[in-house]
C-alpha cells in the first residue's frame, strides 16, 4: 500500500509497485485483511452513492475491488497499467457485464471526457505533489457532479502509520496535506485496521510494505495478528 502503480512525471510509463506488481498474491492476503468491517466503503458511499452511475477505479490492480462497486453502479470502468494485473481483474471480473477492464496510466486515461461519476483511487498514484498530470485527467474524464475518491496513508497516526514514517521518511505528510487542501479537496481522517488469519499473513504483508530492515525490526517488536491503520480519505466534487 506505500508505493504508487504510476508515475508521477511526464514519462509515458508506469512506476514499477514494490508490493502488488511483484507479491500480487500477498497483495490479495493484505486486501483480504484491510478494513473488514468496509467502514472505507460505507464512509464514500455516504459521500457520493455510485448506485445507477459510473464508477472508475484508477488503479485497480487485481481487481480486487470491482465487484463491490458493481453491485450497484451501472457500469464499472478499471483501469491498471500492469498487463499482468489487468488480465487478473478481467479473469475476476469475467462474470460481471458491467465491469470492463483497461490497460493505462492516470496521465491518460483511456476513457472520453466526462464518461464517470465517481473515481476511486486507493494507493495508486495520487500521493501529492507531483501528481498533477493525473489531476488534469480527472478535470477531463469525470462528470458535473461527480466526486472523485483518493485514499492514502496517514503517516501521522495509527500503528502502521508510525512503520510508514519510519520506512519512508521522504514522505512529508504536512506538504501532502498542503497539496490536497490548496486545490480544493476534502480530508477525511478514518481509522481502520488490518486483521490477519495468522501471524505468517501478517509477516508476508509487513516485508512487501516495508523496507527489510524496518520490517524485520517491526516484527521482532510487535506481537499479534492485527494492526490499527490510519488513512485520508481526500474527496473533491466536480
Amino acid at each position: 500500500m506505500g508505493a504508487s502503480k504510476f508515475s508521477r512525471g511526464p514519462a509515458a510509463a508506469p512506476r514499477p509497485s514494490p508490493n502488488i506488481w511483484h507479491h500480487p498474491e500477498t497483495y490479495e492476503i493484505e486486501n483480504r485483511a484491510f478494513d473488514r468491517g468496509r467502514l472505507l466503503f460505507s464512509l464514500m458511499e455516504s459521500l457520493a452513492p455510485w448506485a445507477g452511475r459510473t464508477v472508475l477505479d484508477l488503479g485497480c490492480g487485481n481487481g480486487f475491488h470491482l465487484p463491490r462497486f458493481a453491485e450497484d453502479a451501472a457500469a464499472v470502468r478499471g483501469v491498471e497499467p500492469h498487463p499482468t494485473l489487468a488480465a487478473l481483474a478481467r479473469r475476476r471480473t469475467r462474470a460481471r457485464t458491467n465491469v470492463t477492464v483497461l490497460e493505462g496510466l492516470a496521465e491518460s486515461i483511456p476513457l472520453p471526457p466526462a464518461s464517470v461519476d465517481v473515481v476511486h483511487a486507493r494507493w495508486a498514484y495520487f500521493f501529492g505533489p507531483g501528481c498533477e498530470p493525473g489531476l488534469a485527467e480527472l478535470d477531463r474524464v469525470v462528470r458535473r457532479g461527480g466526486t472523485a475518491f483518493v485514499i492514502d496513508n496517514d503517516a501521522t497516526r495509527s500503528t502502521f502509520g508510525r512503520w510508514f514514517a519510519r520506512g519512508y521518511p521522504m514522505v512529508d505528510a504536512d506538504a501532502v496535506e498542503r497539496f490536497w487542501s490548496a486545490r480544493g479537496w476534502t480530508r477525511h481522517p478514518l481509522d481502520l485496521a488490518w486483521e490477519f488469519d495468522s501471524r505468517a499473513d501478517l509477516e508476508a504483508v509487513i516485508r512487501i510494505e516495508l523496507p527489510t530492515l524496518v520490517a524485520e525490526d517491526v516484527l521482532t517488536s510487535y506481537d499479534g495478528t492485527s494492526v490499527d491503520y490510519a488513512v485520508n480519505v481526500w474527496s473533491r466534487q466536480f
